[in-house]
């Protein structure tokens, strides 16, 4: 019998035990949100809220179904700017951090 866990449940557990890895999961989703990778981004987010403020919580905080939010954070999701406003506000608050967004130029020369 494999000695395999379910990544879900691993990264569940760390970011309930963890506060930088959780911090780091709202970077790398915000990321990957700017860098136009969103499907992968609200796979991230999915996988926050479970193991952070929960699904419940959110849609009290956000005024949005819970089963509509499930459905904007799916990998094939589509939620507005609005809605994805509220979310990553409400993360941010539970998270106790605050978001801030440096441009890093591109090299010249990268790509050539």
């Amino acid at each position: 019998m494999p000695l395999t866990r379910d990544y879900k449940e691993t990264i569940n557990e760390r970011a309930q035990s963890d506060p930088d890895f959780a911090k780091g999961l709202l970077d790398e989703a915000l990321e990957l949100f700017i860098n136009g990778e969103p499907e992968v981004a609200r796979i991230i987010l999915r996988d926050l809220v479970n193991s952070t403020i929960g699904f419940e919580s959110l849609s009290k905080k956000t005024d949005k179904p819970n089963k509509s939010i499930q459905r904007m954070l799916s990998a094939k999701g589509n939620p507005t700017m609005d809605s994805l406003a509220l979310i990553f506000k409400a993360i941010r608050e539970k998270l106790n951090v605050r978001i801030e967004v440096h441009a890093v130029p591109v090299c010249p020369t990268a790509g050539n």
